[in-house]
């Protein structure tokens, strides 16, 4: 009867357990990035008792617990309208270096950018890793992507019609951007040479009253010859480097009689001025995307995720971190490749615990419980009795 209330004792204790387990994961119901876990029970060793009949008895010595097990399932993904929120639709979690250098990894994406340019996590401070276009892993700052530079103006390109009937034209406001990326005003004349070849016409490029170069165009039947419908002229602003400007006429050009209005100009050019940073977000290959005030958009280091071979070799730290357990290594990658998730911004992935089920199992924990325990006080009634009868 001892040995009963012994065995009752151990249901009592794994019961127990497996209802902490259980509390658990509804107290972290809403907790992004949680996993729920479940405990493990099998049951204790065993003795041999007298042969009856040839055969041997055995007695068990109740319940053990041998661990939780972690349900890595993805959760729902929730919008929250922040771009630093991530989370990874698939397999993969982000890499996060403490404060101790230790390496963490973690579902729970919700991230800052920290006064420093680094991204953090935003509970505790911990720097979330990437990987640059070289390969190398580090914390994934802004560092080199608060400005971009300038670029010269290679290609201007203009749109409309050029009045055949005129004998000159001069279209204003041909914008141009120096090396530094500074913007010039220049002009482009088109006077008529009809009496060398019909539809013949010199082109000069000017800055202000100077002529920077010259160059002839022809037209056949009122559009561009392909061989002079992009003259080509150097361009040295002053005191900056020479550059080539090339006038793209070949596309959107025509000349035909239209009186005296011409409709010629200017509808695109390359350069682009120096630009300072407007916005920052995520694209699904976990690239961080640099917008900047003049159009250009830039792509910095992707996130680094990693996935444990087995689910055996992730372990709860707390805190929305899990570690590698037992010294099994753990794959390295990015976002979209090698079977790695895709990263979605402003969304976080919430906890997958299934209420229903954990409902369920607590139903299963408390008639354990209420079991081992009735087991306990029916052996300790019958040794009760006997005690009464020997001191009868």
């Amino acid at each position: 009867m001892l040995d009963s209330i012994h065995v009752g004792m151990t249901g009592l204790q794994g019961y127990s357990r497996g209802l902490r387990v259980i509390a658990n994961n509804t107290a972290n119901l809403d907790t992004p990035g949680y996993k729920a876990s479940s405990l493990q029970f099998a049951d204790l060793f065993y003795t041999g008792a007298d042969q009856a009949g040839g055969r041997a008895t055995q007695l068990g010595h109740g319940l053990a617990t041998t661990g939780t097990q972690l349900d890595l399932r993805q959760g729902d993904l929730r919008d929250t309208g922040n771009p630093f929120d991530l989370a990874i639709d698939g397999d993969g979690l982000f890499v996060l270096r403490p404060e101790d250098g230790s390496t963490r990894y973690t579902r729970a994406g919700n991230f800052q950018f920290d006064a420093d340019g680094r991204l953090v996590d935003r509970a505790n401070g911990a720097l979330v890793l990437g990987r640059d276009a070289a390969g190398v892993d580090a914390p994934l700052s802004l560092l080199g992507l608060k400005t971009t530079a300038g670029a010269p103006t290679a290609v201007a390109r203009f749109a409309g019609n050029l009045s055949s009937t005129v004998e000159t034209q001069t279209i204003p406001s041909v914008h141009v951007h120096d090396a530094m990326g500074e913007t010039h005003e220049l002009a482009v004349k088109f006077t008529r040479t009809d009496d060398q070849a019909i539809g013949s016409w010199k082109v000069e490029l000017l800055d202000g009253a100077t002529t920077v170069g010259e160059a002839t165009m022809q037209f056949i039947d009122g559009r561009p010859d392909a061989a002079s419908g992009k003259p080509s002229f150097t361009y040295t602003p002053a005191g900056k480097a020479a550059q080539v400007v090339v006038l793209d006429f070949s596309a959107d050009v025509t000349s035909y009689a239209a009186g005296n209005l011409s409709t010629l100009a200017m509808s695109a050019q390359d350069g682009r001025p120096p630009g300072s940073l407007t916005k920052l977000t995520f694209n699904a290959r976990g690239a961080l995307v640099a917008t900047y005030s003049n159009g250009q958009e830039v792509e910095g280091a992707r996130l680094l995720l990693a996935r444990a071979r087995s689910a055996d070799a992730t372990e709860s730290a707390g805190g929305n971190r899990f570690v590698a357990a037992g010294g099994q290594p753990w794959e390295l990658g990015t976002a979209g490749d090698g079977g790695f998730g895709a990263v979605h911004a402003g969304q976080l992935e919430m906890s997958n615990v299934d209420l229903a089920r954990e409902f369920s199992e607590l139903v299963v924990m408390q008639r354990g419980y209420q079991a081992s325990s009735q087991v306990i006080s029916t052996a300790n009634d019958m040794l009760q009795e006997l005690l009464n009868m020997k001191a009868k």
